[in-house]
């Protein structure tokens, strides 16, 4: 059970001089999704705990190795006794496969989600509360993008400890119809007046996301402080620092 995990502290030392990183007790929501499931199965190879929050009937998805645990992850309630015993929560829930017209799906989902789990964080004490949302700003998909903006201002004024990650596109199995785009992206890479979007909005692959998100969740950002990770960073991941 993730309860009877050693605790995240001082990292221990290795005979070379570094340090590894302390073992985490991370909750995820959405954990049996595209993303959650190779987060999850990163975070068990790196030797943290791993508890899946997910809906009733879906623990047979959850990655090997997690502790599973079905709930309804709109109830605060049932979501803070989730949380219990856990240092750090991602949150993942999100409508798949976002287009202009599920806009009302990003409320309803993405947005109700995300104020709920924040409020559970809250209550149980989650020492670190990691959020995936997206790049911004941007052109296109205004509804989603105000959606998870106004998450990230909810999750700012919580007193949490936090760290925001911003993609635009994640690729991967599934999820390769960008690629396309780009010789678009390095031609836009040549003019300055192009180069800053292209950058903030570029297409980053799944191990860069996940390593990404270990990487933030192995150093978690000052207390009370809400840290930022770009797509520049997501993709160079061992510049996440923990301030």
């Amino acid at each position: 059970m993730l309860g009877n995990q050693p605790s995240g502290g001082q990292g221990s030392h290795l005979n070379d001089g570094s340090v590894t990183a302390p073992t985490r007790r991370v909750a995820i929501t959405g954990a049996t999704g595209y993303l959650g499931r190779a987060t999850t199965a990163k975070l068990l190879a790196k030797g943290h705990a791993v508890r899946a929050l997910v809906r009733p009937g879906s623990s047979h998805r959850v990655a090997t190795g997690a502790e599973a645990r079905e709930l309804d992850l709109f109830d605060a309630d049932e979501l803070a006794r989730g949380l219990e015993n856990c240092d750090t929560v991602v949150h993942l829930v999100g409508t798949s496969h976002p287009s202009p017209r599920k806009a009302p799906e990003f409320l309803r989902v993405d947005l109700a989600s995300a104020r709920v789990s924040i409020a559970a964080a809250v209550r149980s004490g989650v020492a670190h509360f990691v959020y995936v949302s997206v790049a911004q700003p941007a052109p296109v998909m205004k509804a989603y993008l105000a959606a998870r903006a106004e998450a990230e201002r909810v999750l700012s004024q919580s007193g949490l400890t936090a760290t925001v990650v911003r993609p635009w596109y994640v690729l991967g199995p599934g999820h390769r119809w960008p690629l396309f785009l780009i010789p678009i992206y390095a031609c836009a890479d040549l003019f300055p007046g192009l180069r800053e979007d292209a950058r903030r909005l570029g297409l980053v692959t799944l191990a860069q996301m996940t390593n990404a998100l270990v990487d933030a969740i192995e150093r978690p950002p000052g207390s009370g402080v809400t840290r930022l990770i770009e797509v520049p960073q997501i993709k160079s991941s061992g510049s996440i620092k923990a301030r």
